[in-house]
């Protein structure tokens, strides 16, 4: 029988980097929206839209920020015109 897996004492490492946003334009009533998060649920999406196969994992997620910032790169270009 396995031993059981302790849970995860060590906080996962944090980038030095701050995460982008799509942060709200005046007037058009956008809110601060989390590219990362945005990615994240995006990536799974696909995952599961290939029957939840594993090993596709990288794909899955560099397929999904494309698409995300293809469509953040949109918004802010409308923004800006």
């Amino acid at each position: 029988m396995a031993n059981p897996k302790a849970p995860r004492t060590t906080s996962l490492r944090k980038s030095a980097t701050p995460k982008p946003t799509l942060e709200p334009q005046p007037g058009n009533g956008a809110s601060a929206i989390d590219l990362e998060a945005e990615i994240r649920r995006r990536a799974y999406e696909l995952y599961l839209m290939r029957g939840c196969t594993p090993g596709q994992e990288n794909d899955d997620w560099f397929v999904a920020e494309r698409e995300i910032r293809a469509r953040y790169n949109q918004l802010s270009a409308r923004a800006s015109a």
